[in-house]
């Protein structure tokens, strides 16, 4: 059995929510559609929307509302880039504001195509 994943949140200031032992995430894409990520997934930058993210822990199932961002996928690690927390209405809203958000990180999305994927090392 592969290891389970790590799941980490970050801010431009901070690290805001970390998970560990996580056995599959749900995210919603830039471009309409969900990704299901499970252990042994591919290496994967990917922009997300403003939406609730689900996971699943020794805890049981969670969910967390998350503004628009990007997400990495490598070597069992899922990190997400995003300006913060939202309410869970404003989850559900797709709007002007989310493609703002999203296009603030441009300049990272273009740092981070250029360089080749490096496995961290666990």
């Amino acid at each position: 059995m592969k290891e389970p994943l790590r799941l980490t949140v970050l801010t431009p200031a901070e690290m805001i929510w970390q998970a560990e032992l996580v056995r599959w995430i749900q995210v919603q894409l830039a471009d309409g559609g969900g990704l299901g990520i499970w252990p042994g997934h591919a290496p994967l930058l990917a922009e997300t929307v403003t939406a609730p993210l689900r996971y699943a822990d020794d805890a049981g199932e969670q969910a967390i509302n998350l503004a628009a961002g990007i997400l990495q996928i490598a070597a069992g690690e899922v990190t997400i880039f995003t300006s913060g927390f939202v309410e869970a209405d404003t989850a559900k809203e797709r709007s002007g504001a989310e493609r703002s958000v999203v296009q603030g990180y441009g300049r990272l999305i273009r740092t981070l195509l250029a360089k080749p994927l490096v496995p961290i090392r666990q």
